[in-house]
């Protein structure tokens, strides 16, 4: 293109001149008369080559703008060429962490991610009663109940981040998971501070390691039973957070309101709040061995409606699975005034081997008459894993992530990808005086085959230890125990993320 719009303007330059040669004229003069002739003839001379002044003058302006027009476009041309050159340097690709776009000096950044875990599940010793109470006649029946079995998708999300201007950033994650959307993540955040990072928007408060971990990463299909308090407390919400590092600790600190989900009570409509904390500490800081050390704290304030988080009441409950609809242990707590909260953390890694431990321990304050008067319930877990082929896992800012194969599954190549087996043991104590919101222990057996940096599949076995104060009974309508419960829940999970 850019060869025959110079050929054009040469041409066009070179024929001007052609045409300006036109008007020219030889002049001769006679030696003896003195006479001017056009012509050449005996006895005269050759004056010169002479031009109509007007012509000539009209001739060079057409010239001259025929040669502003191609510096003109030269000009553009040079443009077009620089511009083409900057396109170059845009860098779109594919790889395992999904589709990212870079602009050449990194200033602008954009990545499309995802994840997809799609569960089955089964369970054994599932056959219970609940003890029901008709509300009209007060007539107490044991209608039987049992898990659902079967299969579902359990996440399956479209993640969008990116940075402009390098110091601004944003992230948005949307879940379309139980044939529902909902918005999971939708934050800005400014990174220009060299020593601190600030965040706005719907995120996870600060508090607990196994919270703050992505299920991506999870060594289990399902947090442990700490989880009971956790999730309605110090999930998601919109708030404002700061968070700094530093070699080897990280301080996070966050003011919150609600979560995402609008409040639709139009009488008692004031969100509650929170301020919640957390720092990491590690003594010991390599690649293939570490120790974690963390502590949290939260202090919430209810909506007007005592709403806790989510847009409903405090619920407390453990459900076998997401899908299961059997709930071992189920109890609400209204009147809240206000609820404080303490988080401890240990971990540590060396080499294959990790080992890893929280607790949670929940105040409750109520208001003056509730039953039972203010609260105290904890919960904890220990768990300890093994990576057969050998590699260690990665760990980040306070948070364990994905273990990478060091040689991914390949009938072609002869890679096994990485095999991990875990153990967990976990407990809730919903009792507390008069108040018997339950007691529940398991523990879980897991083998996880990260098949490469974005497949993998688990297994999952958790067994029910022990048991107080379930809504379920036996089929006899006896309370159940550790002695009676015998449950087992069987999970497998297929996994893709990018």
């Amino acid at each position: 293109m850019k060869f025959s719009k110079l050929t054009l303007a040469v041409t066009a330059v070179l024929g001007a001149g052609m045409s300006s040669a036109a008007f020219a004229i030889d002049l001769y003069v006679d030696q003896d008369t003195q006479q001017i002739f056009a012509q050449p003839g005996p006895n005269r001379v050759k004056l010169g080559t002479f031009e109509k002044v007007e012509e000539a003058s009209k001739q060079k302006a057409e010239l001259e703008e025929i040669r502003n027009d191609l510096a003109l476009k030269t000009n553009e041309l040079k443009a077009l060429d620089e511009h083409m050159k900057e396109a170059e340097q845009v860098k779109v690709k594919m790889d395992k962490k999904g589709l990212q776009v870079e602009s050449a000096d990194k200033n602008f950044q954009f990545k499309l991610g995802g994840r997809i875990h799609a569960d089955a599940s089964f369970h054994s010793g599932d056959d219970y009663t609940k003890r029901t109470v008709d509300a009209d006649t007060g007539a107490v029946t044991f209608p039987h109940v049992e898990a659902n079995d079967g299969t579902e998708i359990r996440r399956a999300r479209m993640e969008f981040q990116g940075t402009f201007f390098k110091d601004w950033g944003f992230r948005t994650v949307a879940d379309f998971a139980d044939d529902n959307v909902r918005v999971k993540d939708a934050f800005l955040q400014y990174t220009g501070l060299n020593w601190m990072n600030i965040t706005a928007g719907q995120q996870k408060q600060n508090f607990s390691r196994e919270l703050q971990e992505s299920s991506n990463d999870l060594m289990f299909t399902e947090r442990s039973l700490m989880n009971i308090l956790n999730n309605p407390t110090v999930d998601r919400a919109i708030g404002l957070n700061f968070d700094s590092k530093g070699k080897n600790w990280v301080a996070k600190l966050g003011i919150f309101g609600d979560a995402i989900t609008p409040n639709t009570n139009s009488d008692k409509a004031d969100e509650g709040w929170a301020i919640n904390s957390r720092l990491i500490y590690n003594p010991i800081l390599e690649k293939d061995k570490l120790i974690h050390l963390g502590i949290a704290g939260n202090y919430r304030v209810p909506d007007d409606d005592g709403t806790v988080a989510k847009n409903r009441k405090m619920r407390l409950d453990y459900e076998t699975t997401n899908m299961s609809n059997l709930n071992l242990i189920d109890t609400n707590i209204d009147k809240i005034k206000d609820i404080k909260m303490l988080g401890l953390e240990a971990a540590g890694m060396y080499g294959p081997w990790s080992v890893g431990a929280e607790y949670t321990r929940s105040w409750i304050d109520r208001e003056d008459g509730a039953t039972n008067g203010n609260l105290e319930l904890d919960g904890w877990y220990a768990e300890a894993a093994w990576t057969i082929t050998g590699e260690s896992r990665k760990y980040k800012d306070g948070n364990f992530r994905y273990l990478e194969p060091a040689k991914p599954f390949s009938l072609k190549n002869g890679g096994l990808g990485a095999w991990e087996l875990a153990t967990r043991y976990s407990t809730a104590d919903l009792n507390d005086g008069s108040f018997h919101g339950g007691e529940v222990s398991n523990v879980t057996v897991a083998l996880n085959w990260y098949i490469n940096s974005n497949f993998r599949m688990m297994a999952d076995y958790t067994r029910v230890l022990d048991i107080e104060n379930s809504p379920l009974t036996t089929p006899a309508g006896l309370p159940l125990t550790g002695d009676n419960i015998g449950l087992d829940t069987y999970m497998l999970r297929g996994q893709v993320a990018f």
